[in-house]
């Protein structure tokens, strides 16, 4: 018996069974599709802002337990939970707690981000349309620190989100 005459058809069946597969697969992953957060640096230290959808949330969830600092944002919906997502730019400034020296000072307009703060104790500001909440943060080499920051729900958020373009309002307006 010639080995090699069976290995062709089995090679073929292999290969067009594979083939169908990442066929199907392709069709289906565009729709469940996302692409991760981008890592940016800002002085010296990486970061990484997301979860303005539902699935970068569940990835950003997922991803921080291996990031030194979690910092969540979020709004009150009044009735003890948080709004979904974060609809205005904030700053975010992060000091050492003794020295009061600013080791990181960026903004962002997600729900999370995640940073590689070295070990050490920081206090964390947030300001969002001039009213600043400040938390204590305390990073220890190989566990994830965590602060979450949550603003009342009669804060004035129309205020500090960002305006619509002047067309887009007008049309809106005349709905």
């Amino acid at each position: 018996m010639n080995p090699s005459r069976l290995r062709r058809p089995l090679a073929a069946l292999v290969m067009s069974g594979t083939a169908a597969f990442l066929g199907a697969l392709a069709s289906v992953t565009p729709a469940h599709a996302f692409s991760n957060p981008p890592i940016e640096v800002a002085q010296g230290i990486e970061y990484m802002c997301g979860g303005a959808a539902r699935d970068e949330a569940a990835f950003m969830e997922m991803v921080s337990p291996r990031w030194a600092a979690t910092i969540a944002l979020g709004v009150s919906d009044g009735k003890g939970a948080q709004q979904g997502g974060f609809p205005a730019k904030a700053a975010v400034q992060i000091r050492q707690k003794y020295t009061g020296q600013v080791v990181m000072d960026v903004q962002t307009q997600s729900p999370y981000m995640l940073a590689r703060l070295n070990p050490g104790a920081y206090d964390v500001n947030v300001t969002l349309g001039g009213l600043t909440l400040t938390q204590s943060l305390v990073v220890i080499a190989g566990l994830p620190a965590r602060a979450a920051f949550v603003w009342p729900s009669n804060f004035d958020m129309a205020s500090v989100a960002p305006q619509l373009p002047q067309t887009l309002a007008q049309s809106s307006a005349a709905r």
